[in-house]
């Protein structure tokens, strides 16, 4: 069990400068990917997820505020949401969101707070 299940922390023991490329993404019932290298193109709002297998899966969008917890140690970001809402997130395309800020504008707006 890592540190941060069962409890909230306000900052989710991330700061902009973390680079959490690799960590492993928890699901709240499950191993839902992994953290994309994109996410730090992006910015500090959103982390790209990397879902499935490598050359299966797909890159996928998740609002930061969705991060329940970060275990640095374990290197697992914990999420509130379910598997099925991570898979079922806008698809990463590093051409249309690195290339117009608009894209992560409407990002923004589609996911806003919560599930």
């Amino acid at each position: 069990m890592s540190e941060y299940r069962g409890h909230s922390v306000p900052t989710a023991g991330h700061t902009p400068d973390d680079d959490l490329t690799g960590y492993q993404l928890d699901a709240t019932d499950g191993h839902a990917g992994k953290v994309s290298k994109y996410s730090a193109d992006l910015g500090p709002q959103f982390l790209v997820v990397r879902t499935g297998v490598w050359f299966l899966g797909k890159d996928v969008v998740l609002p930061a505020d969705a991060v329940m917890g970060i275990d640095h140690k374990a290197r697992i970001v914990q999420v509130s949401r379910t598997k099925d809402e991570v898979r079922s997130a806008p698809v990463f395309d590093a051409d249309t969101y690195l290339g117009d800020p608009r894209h992560r504008d409407q990002l923004g707006g589609r996911h806003g707070s919560g599930h």
